[in-house]
């Protein structure tokens, strides 16, 4: 994780030149890295480094003076060799072999060596963002063994023993801090509001819910599915319990509960169990893209 409060304005515009040519483009970008900020105070003040908190375009730029750091990762990988048998060959030697995962700000370097090789790659990846005016979060980035686990973009990634047997294998599933944070939601939107029917209560759950688990479904998150489910329905129950509480408890689940689901008119709470989970492949470099086939200049053409 890094910060952005520092990033170097000089350094960011060369890269940006580097595939802009629009000197009218080039002068918006610097305005914009200049715009200024309005304090709390009220007080308007310049902006001699940083990208704008919030700003339309900081995410854009900020994914360009990070490209340094794929850069230098992509060539320490070609370096290592096409094969992973010539990788293997490295780390019979004792060198480490390594690669760098990113999405915006936050990335991950998987290293196969030692501790020591880690802390090393750590201060280069410094030196590496430093021309840049970017430096390494001290809170948010630390060096953990597979065995240990680490948390990455939602999900904890930790090496297990398989169930049965004795062979250890990489587990990626939802994270306690996603998981939180999903149940946080759920609780809001069935905390009180109860002057509202229930359909809408579910049109508001099953977005926030669907949207979830799509995105951990690629992990192995069965078990965490099957719990978010019985938290969901727990939750939803309570709602109506205390909506219609001068309800029995055989009327009120003939009324709302088909099968002891939660269902109004044509609208059913989404089951969080029932979403099947498929195993993410990975693909590297070779998922189908339209730019990579392109020269650069009919790259910039296809935008137009």
């Amino acid at each position: 994780m890094t910060s952005f409060d520092e990033i170097d304005h000089v350094a960011l515009m060369d890269r940006v030149r580097e595939r802009v040519g629009d000197k009218r483009v080039l002068a918006l970008v610097k305005a914009f890295l200049k715009s200024g900020i309005l304090g709390e105070d009220g007080a308007e003040r310049d902006t001699v480094t940083g990208t704008p908190q919030g700003g339309i375009l900081s995410p854009l730029l900020s994914n360009v003076a990070l490209s340094v750091l794929d850069e230098h990762f992509a060539e320490a990988w070609a370096a290592m060799g096409g094969t992973s048998a010539a990788r293997q060959q490295l780390r019979l030697k004792g060198h480490a072999t390594y690669r760098l995962v990113r999405y915006a700000d936050d990335f991950v370097v998987l290293v196969s060596g030692t501790r020591e090789h880690a802390e090393h790659l750590k201060e280069v990846s410094a030196a590496v963002l430093r021309p840049m005016g970017l430096t390494l979060s001290d809170t948010k980035t630390r060096i953990a063994h597979i065995d240990e686990g680490f948390d990455f973009l939602g999900y904890r990634i930790q090496r297990h023993r398989k169930r049965g047997t004795e062979k250890r294998y990489v587990y990626c599933y939802p994270s306690k801090a996603a998981l939180a944070n999903a149940k946080a939601k759920v609780r809001t939107l069935t905390q009180g509001a109860t002057d509202q029917p229930l359909n809408i209560l579910l049109h508001r759950l099953n977005p926030v819910l669907r949207g979830w688990t799509n995105y951990f479904r690629y992990g192995s998150s069965k078990a965490t599915f099957s719990y978010l489910r019985a938290f969901v329905w727990r939750r939803v129950i309570c709602w109506l319990r205390f909506k219609y509480g001068q309800i029995s408890w055989e009327k009120l689940r003939r009324r709302h509960l088909n099968g002891w689901w939660p269902v109004e008119g044509e609208v059913a709470l989404f089951n969080p169990g029932g979403v099947a989970v498929t195993r993410y492949r990975y693909r590297a470099n070779r998922i189908p893209t339209p730019w990579a086939a392109a020269p650069l200049g009919q790259q910039w053409a296809r935008l137009v």
